[in-house]
């Protein structure tokens, strides 16, 4: 009898060990993350805000501030959504926000959705942090202005004059083949006049001096770098697919051990 109750009692432990780590699984894969992690200096990036929703609510707006050391330019048009910015008194944008639009009832529970947008990057190094709000269809705001390690915390794009350091951040040299940018260093708006990342003008600013802003990344390369796809995407990313894959398992591992104490629950009452 007692080795009976001690095995249940382990079983019912390890079941709820296995459900509490499933229950941190899904909330650590459902942060609000700004990409990529790593950028060059002087570069026109294409930066891409990834919103899963981690209640079982729709996601209906979200809005993100832009840290004061990048700048700004455009932002790719996104059917369903509705984009606006806020500015300052030098008319620099300070955040951007995309609200649910007609009939699009935001993102589901389940799903992400991708935003993208272009900004310069600083001409020194930098860490940069993103602080989002994440509004849901009931009134509730989630903050992603924490640090690193916090509950709800910020994407930081370490900003570098490597590119080795920069990793993906930056887009290469294959870029410039495709050239498609869609309008001058100077404006804020849509990018380009297509809402699917693309357009069919040669990327031909430069600076003040006569050269490139930078010699590897211009607008152009940007936004030939913009995520192609439908609003609500479902998560298909590998490091996510991983996660999926992992609780998969400790979800299966957890439902077998239920069973097993349900089973020598069972065997002790009858004796």
């Amino acid at each position: 009898m007692k080795k009976t109750s001690w095995v249940s009692k382990l079983t019912s432990t390890v079941a709820a060990g296995a459900a509490a780590f499933l229950l941190f699984a899904s909330f650590a894969s459902a942060h609000v993350t700004v990409n990529p992690s790593n950028a060059q200096t002087s570069a026109w990036q294409m930066y891409t805000i990834k919103v899963p929703s981690e209640k079982e609510l729709p996601t209906t707006k979200i809005t993100l501030k832009i840290p004061k050391e990048v700048a700004f330019k455009q932002y790719q048009p996104l059917t369903g959504w509705k984009i606006s910015t806020e500015k300052n008194d030098s008319n620099e944008v300070t955040s951007i926000t995309w609200e649910v639009d007609g009939d699009n009832q935001g993102i589901m529970a389940g799903q992400f959705q991708q935003f993208n947008f272009v900004a310069q990057n600083p001409k020194t190094e930098a860490k940069v942090a993103w602080d989002a709000f994440q509004y849901y269809s009931d009134g509730s705001i989630v903050e992603w202005t924490g640090q690193p390690g916090d509950s709800n915390p910020h994407s930081i794009t370490t900003i570098s004059e490597e590119p080795v350091a920069a990793g993906t951040g930056a887009a290469g040299d294959d870029h410039h083949s495709s050239g498609t940018a869609g309008a001058g260093h100077d404006s804020a708006g849509t990018a380009g006049n297509t809402s699917g990342g693309t357009s069919n003008n040669t990327a031909s600013d430069t600076s003040s001096d006569g050269k490139k802003a930078n010699d590897d990344t211009t607008l152009g390369d940007a936004l030939s770098d913009t995520v192609k796809g439908q609003p609500n995407n479902t998560d298909t990313d590998t490091g996510t697919l991983k996660l999926q894959q992992a609780t998969l398992i400790v979800s299966i591992l957890a439902l077998i051990m239920s069973f097993l104490g349900i089973a020598l629950a069972t065997r002790r009452k009858k004796r």
